[in-house]
């Protein structure tokens, strides 16, 4: 009954974040001296982020490795099965690509110091820096302003922590991974969110 009760306020928690934020997908545009902080923004949108991939990961991919069912399979090549099903990063990466197509009013990725996409290494200096502060500092985000092109970013950095075991045995016992010694717990990566000032 707990498990149950616990289910719903997730569920509605992320419900409302969710219906908040897109409260404001509409044409206007706030006026330049009011608005929302931008770390108040990617802060909020991190919290939808985390929940919804922490839940897929715990509630769906940990019921399906390699002690689950049989019907369908998580896998990095999830596409060339016939029962397969994305891996967790993947549908971060598949959230945000569906975002870009959306929306221009921010952008988001998960990075990692030791990726094995080579597309999923981080791409501009402070990127890198976010990235390195995350792992020195465990529980803190990290935040700043960078340009590129013509446009001032405020791009904020969070951890992506070792929530499964199926995830940090994916990334030790893969034949591309940098980093073979990942534990439950670790900072694996992090998302990057990047919002235009």
């Amino acid at each position: 009954m707990q498990h149950v009760m616990k289910q719903k306020v997730t569920i509605l928690i992320v419900s409302v974040l969710s219906a908040l934020m897109l409260s404001g997908c509409g044409e206007e545009k706030a006026a330049p001296s009011g608005g929302i902080e931008p770390k108040v923004y990617t802060d909020s949108l991190f919290a939808v982020m985390k929940a919804d991939r922490t839940n897929y990961t715990k509630m769906i991919i940990g019921r399906l490795g390699p002690a689950g069912a049989d019907s369908i399979k998580p896998h990095e090549y999830w596409e060339d099965l016939e029962n397969g099903a994305p891996l967790p990063a993947q549908m971060f990466r598949y959230g945000a690509e569906a975002v870009s197509e959306m929306t221009s009013d921010f952008t988001y990725s998960l990075q990692s110091l030791w990726p094995i996409n080579a597309q999923n290494a981080p791409k501009t200096e402070l990127e890198k820096e976010g990235l390195q502060f995350i792992v020195d500092n465990p529980g803190q985000n990290f935040y700043g302003e960078e340009t590129l092109g013509d446009t001032t970013y405020y791009t904020a950095v969070y951890p992506d922590v070792a929530v499964a075991a199926p995830c940090v045995a994916c990334h030790n016992n893969h034949k591309d991974s940098p980093k073979t010694d990942f534990e439950m717990g670790d900072v694996m990566g992090g998302v990057v969110i990047r919002v235009p000032m």
